[in-house]
Formats: structure tokens, C-alpha cells, sequence
């Protein structure tokens, strides 16, 4: 079991091991909605609500249900099962909260279900053996990250729809780029905190 606490094992998560910029999970929706801030900020709030509760639930399932019946082996399909209920109450929410941000999401909306940093973050949370503390921090942390980092990314491209970027790179070329630098600078975080 890690003897970190939750608060180092929170902002671990947000800085220096932040899911989407240094184990490069949810690339897709990561690059397809950091178009505009508001779609961004939004489906960046979606990701971190479902990232923060499945992990909790999914530490449950696992801690509670699996683990002592024998059954560790159904893990990923619980879990995915868990996530896609809770992505359908998501959904439900922001359809009845805001139309123009559920039609703004499209299709990313439901794909929440298959970002696999949501998953990864559940099963990050087993094979590193939080405890419930632990793993509630890392969901909520794992989620701020992805959201900062998709945030940050949609701020870039806003200032770079102004900036003269050769032919070459532009559109998803200069969108690697920039989301790689990014990265670098995240895992130049590594070594300040002990989490893992």
C-alpha cells in the first residue's frame, strides 16, 4: 500500500504524474475539444465529476465486492459498467442544465464513457493500492489535471488562431507540438512531491 497521503497524492496527480500529459491518456477528446475554451471548460468539468465519483465507486466495487468474493478479474468491465451509468446521469445533467453546452460537447459527451484516462485512473488507483482517501484524492486530482491541461490547451490555440504558424504544421501538426512541450513542462514537476 502507498504511504502517501491524499493531499500529496492529489496535487501528484494534478502535476507531476497529470494523466492526459504524462501517460498521454484521453489524447482524443483532449485534441478534438480544445478548439474553444467554453467547450474545453466544460467538457473539462464533465471529465473531472465522472473521473472524481467512478473512482470512488469503482474503489468500492473493487475493495468491497470483488476483491473478496475472488472475482478481481471482472474489474474492467464492472468499472466500465460503473462509468458508462454514471456518464449517462452526466449527460442527463448538462442536457437539462445548459442545451448550448450539451450541443457545443457532441459527440465527446457520451465518449466520456471510453476516455481511457477515466478508466486508467481506476485502475491506477488498484494496482497502486489507495485506500479510499487516497483514491478520492487522485480522481479529483487526476480529473483537475486533465481539465487544466485541455484548459491550457484550448487557451494556446485560441492565441495561436492569430499567430502565422507555417503551412506545414497547422492544424493537428502544431497541436502535437504544443501539447508536447506541454508535457515536457509537466514532467518537469517530477521529483517535487512523493506521491506516486
Amino acid at each position: 500500500m502507498s504511504d502517501a497521503g491524499w493531499l500529496v497524492v492529489f496535487f501528484s496527480a494534478v502535476f507531476t504524474n497529470n494523466i492526459l500529459l504524462t501517460n498521454y491518456l484521453g489524447m482524443c477528446s483532449f485534441l478534438g475539444a480544445s478548439r474553444e475554451m467554453k467547450t474545453a471548460l466544460g467538457l473539462g468539468t464533465a471529465v473531472t465529476l465522472t473521473m472524481a465519483a467512478t473512482t470512488v465507486l469503482n474503489w468500492a466495487a473493487y475493495r468491497l465486492l470483488l476483491a473478496p468474493l475472488g472475482l478481481e478479474y471482472l474489474q474492467i468491465i464492472v468499472f466500465i459498467v460503473i462509468i458508462a451509468g454514471f456518464v449517462q446521469l452526466v449527460e442527463m445533467v448538462i442536457e437539462r442544465a445548459s442545451e448550448t453546452l450539451y450541443a457545443a460537447l457532441g459527440i465527446f459527451l457520451p465518449l466520456i464513457t471510453v476516455n481511457c484516462a477515466i478508466l486508467g485512473a481506476s485502475l491506477f488507483m488498484i494496482i497502486r493500492e489507495y485506500d479510499l482517501p487516497q483514491s478520492a484524492g487522485y480522481g479529483l486530482g487526476a480529473g483537475l489535471g486533465w481539465m487544466l491541461a485541455i484548459v491550457a490547451m484550448a487557451g494556446i490555440r485560441h492565441r495561436m488562431a492569430r499567430s502565422r504558424v507555417p503551412r506545414g504544421l497547422e492544424g493537428a501538426g502544431i497541436t502535437l507540438i504544443i501539447a508536447g512541450i506541454m508535457a515536457l513542462a509537466f514532467i518537469g514537476f517530477n521529483g517535487m512531491l512523493g506521491g506516486r
